[in-house]
């Protein structure tokens, strides 16, 4: 079995947002780690462990950082980690994955469903194996207790309740 860890350095845990309707609101999460452990060279048996720092949320705009670690959202003060734990992985072609897993954000635990390219596995300049991932997927952050919403004139939503969710994952073997 290899065990995997995720290199914080060369990847980025990213998140996409609708703002009233017309535009995109990009955020990130600077703090987490994760851990990957396969026996398989493909992946294909990988159980997938990640946690993230809630309170190292930014979307650049230090005013809506603070308010996304608000109770109307993250509550940062009682949940202060975003967790995921797989529970399945399927090979949907020879780069394609499809991930599931367990999510939980605040006190809400629920299933998800993920997408994944596999970049390729090569050793990098200091001798370590390194390989790559792209992870996307969607979630509605009112399921998970993110909840603060406002209307426009136009009865369009100020937040979308749906949420793109964007990784780019290197991860280094273990020795």
């Amino acid at each position: 079995m290899a065990t995997w860890k995720l290199d914080g350095a060369h990847s980025h845990i990213n998140f996409k947002v609708k703002h009233l309707v017309v535009s995109t609101v990009n955020g990130e999460f600077k703090k987490y780690d994760g851990t990957i452990e396969s026996s398989a060279d493909d992946f294909s048996d990988a159980k997938i462990t990640f946690e993230a720092d809630v309170d190292s949320i930014s979307t650049g705009q230090e005013q809506r950082d603070g308010h996304l670690k608000s109770d109307d959202f993250f509550n940062v003060a009682s949940y202060p980690k975003l967790k995921f734990a797989s529970t399945g992985i399927k090979k949907a072609g020879d780069e394609n994955y499809s991930i599931t897993g367990n999510l939980t954000i605040r006190d809400k635990t629920l299933p998800v469903s993920l997408n994944a390219v596999y970049g390729g596995t090569v050793k990098d300049g200091y001798g370590r194996t390194i390989a790559g991932f792209e992870v996307h997927g969607k979630i509605n952050r009112k399921d998970y207790g993110l909840k603060w919403s406002m209307t426009t004139e136009a009865g369009g939503l100020v937040v979308s309740d749906d949420v793109k969710i964007e990784i780019a994952a290197e991860l280094v073997k273990q020795a």
